[in-house]
């Protein structure tokens, strides 16, 4: 349940409320009996669950951010552009062999 917090225009009276939205507002002060109003107040936020961490938010400093981590590996070491490789070295191979043969005609 949110916290409210109420102030007495006559008095200057501060109440702090725990209450649910349903609840009706503080409308008269307990000590005056003056009219309340309801404060403005900041609220905390907080993410929390999976994928939410502090050091999620970027860094002023790009240089000292990349020198703490680790250099990421290669492109070309992984298995599928391994293959992408192979294929498009196989398909060149293909269009010479074409064009060579055309030529002997």
């Amino acid at each position: 349940m949110p916290i409210y917090e109420y102030e007495c225009d006559k008095c200057g009276h501060h109440v702090e409320a725990l209450q649910k939205i349903t609840d009706p507002p503080i409308l008269e002060c307990e000590q005056c009996h003056a009219k309340m109003k309801k404060l403005i107040s900041q609220s905390t936020f907080h993410l929390k669950g999976t994928g939410w961490y502090v050091t999620d938010y970027a860094s002023k400093d790009k240089s000292t951010q990349m020198g703490k981590k680790e250099k990421p590996s290669s492109d070309s070491d992984t298995p599928a552009k391994k293959a992408e490789a192979k294929t498009a070295t196989e398909k060149t191979a293909k269009k010479e062999a074409a064009g060579s043969s055309k030529g002997k005609d």
